[in-house]
């Protein structure tokens, strides 16, 4: 796949986990790829793609990343970071839309490093009209207060709905929502937040822009559901 007016060649990545050798999220990944592949009228990953997955996961715990680029596929394995919360702070950088997992990450590098720059692990991107939208490589959840509802950002602003996003999503009703970021932060008032994705599955935000975040005892019982028996 080529980016229009450009020679760059686009990727498609698929990020996932190897827990004890199993792969519990493979055959959405594959999914997934397929029907970006399909949207964007690339290329198609090899036949064996799946096979080639496992034999690279081995018989551990890691993270196992696929780049297929063309209908080339790329795959390499690193080892998993075992943190248990993150702080989180808002980037600068201007969320544009993201639908598909592509190469083309440049948004989110620039807002990882001006985390990384300031102590945070991670950055939350907000779109031009001011809506959280996405971390650099999570799905952002919140829970409303005085017990309410479980709520993240609304596909609709251009965020990558992620794997880890629809598992949360099958384990407990969610609403989707365009929601400010003053509306979840605030020294005694913010909302309890986690993040997701098929990597780690759920991680709790211990503090959000310097404050800390409240916890929620849902968000152990969704970590503790996560994975797949």
């Amino acid at each position: 796949m080529s980016s229009v007016g450009a020679s760059v060649q686009v990727g498609l990545i698929e990020t996932m986990r190897a827990r004890e050798g199993r792969l519990p999220w493979l055959g959405r990944h594959l999914g997934r790829l397929r029907a970006s592949v399909a949207a964007l009228g690339a290329a198609a990953p090899p036949d064996a793609l799946s096979d080639l997955i496992r034999f690279a996961a081995g018989h551990g715990d890691r993270v196992v990343r696929v780049q297929v680029t063309d209908g080339h596929a790329e795959i390499a394995t690193r080892d998993m970071n075992a943190e248990q919360t993150i702080s989180v702070i808002v980037s600068r950088e201007v969320h544009r839309p993201y639908p598909y997992k592509t190469t083309e990450r440049e948004q989110f590098g620039r807002a990882l490093a001006g985390a990384r720059r300031v102590g945070a692990h991670d950055a939350l991107l907000v779109t031009a009209e001011g809506f959280a939208a996405e971390g650099t490589t999570w799905n952002l959840f919140w829970w409303d207060k005085g017990g309410g509802s479980l709520c993240t950002p609304a596909v609709s602003l251009g965020i990558l709905p992620g794997l880890g996003r629809q598992r949360i999503m099958e384990l407990a009703p969610v609403e989707e929502r365009q929601a400010r970021v003053a509306e979840l932060s605030g020294r005694g008032r913010g909302r309890s937040l986690f993040v997701v994705n098929a990597v780690r599955g759920v991680v709790q935000v211990e503090t959000f822009e310097g404050a800390p975040v409240p916890r929620d005892p849902r968000t152990a019982e969704l970590a503790a559901a996560f994975w797949p028996d």
